[in-house]
């Protein structure tokens, strides 16, 4: 597991988000108008992501991928 920092851009399903002290597992996205995207948690609550929401995720890494490098 690694933290990684997430914008609508970047989340992934399967990423773990702690919000209130509570981790949730992102299951579903949906896209928004805007620029925006609901996640759709395994535990049935949801979230909604604006343009400029930047959060913090852990995501599962596969040690015998090599990680792919973020073009600037």
């Amino acid at each position: 597991m690694v933290s990684v920092e997430i914008d609508t851009g970047t989340v992934r399903r399967g990423d773990r988000i702690m919000v209130g002290g509570h981790v949730f597992t992102v299951e579903d996205m949906t896209a928004l108008p805007q620029g925006g995207k609901r996640l759709d948690f395994a535990s049935g609550e949801s979230l909604t992501m604006r343009p400029t929401t930047v959060l913090w995720a852990t995501r599962q890494v596969d040690p015998r991928r090599p990680a792919r490098v973020q073009p600037r």
